[in-house]
């Protein structure tokens, strides 16, 4: 662990303003940019989470969200209790990023999405602890508040795919949702837009 880990790195300035579409999408950008240019490296800690969000000038909740999502993607862990630390740079990921860009066969990612999360319920079911749960049911929570504010509740489904993903505690099935994390999510986000949710 190098020696910034015993101290969380600085915030970098945030952009003039986040956008609110896709917010949790855009936080994760930002904070891929901070990472990279505060120069940390594995094993190093992020500044704490009300000081993140505050700088950006987004709420917790969206703030939570997308580290669940970087998480899942292997980039920080989470460590409750302790902070939030960098796992692998962001810039290595890129190979991933562009194999996702690709053009993509969608009846291959539905059975792909469906096999994964059927298999990541039960387990969930079996294996998720008291701390699973609530994360759970503050997504349902986001995901209900979306849908009664004339949204999609896209953001809150996400976020619940991702607790899901999280209770199972298979860190194999989460890298192999990660792989499939932006087009599950724009095949889920078009087929709630269609239901009018």
């Amino acid at each position: 662990m190098t020696a910034s880990a015993q101290r969380p790195a600085p915030v970098a300035t945030p952009p003039p303003a986040v956008q609110r579409s896709r917010l949790y999408e855009q936080v994760m950008q930002w904070l891929a940019v901070h990472m990279s240019s505060a120069g940390m490296g594995p094993g190093d800690r992020l500044p704490p989470e009300r000081q993140l969000a505050a700088s950006l000038g987004v709420s917790r909740a969206s703030l939570r969200q997308a580290m669940a999502a970087l998480e899942v993607q292997g980039v920080v862990e989470v460590r409750h209790g302790d902070g939030t630390y960098l796992r692998v740079p962001p810039q290595r990921r890129d190979s991933i990023d562009q194999l996702l860009a690709r053009p993509r066969k969608l009846p291959e990612i539905l059975e792909a999405r469906a096999a994964l999360e059927v298999e990541l319920a039960r387990l969930a079911a079996i294996r998720r602890t008291q701390e699973d749960l609530t994360a759970i049911d503050e997504a349902l929570e986001q995901m209900r508040a979306e849908v009664e504010s004339g949204g999609s509740g896209a953001d809150g489904d996400a976020l619940f795919h991702s607790a899901v993903s999280a209770a199972a505690h298979n860190s194999v099935m989460r890298e192999l949702m990660a792989y499939l994390a932006q087009p599950i999510e724009e095949t889920r986000a078009a087929s709630l837009s269609a239901e009018d949710r």
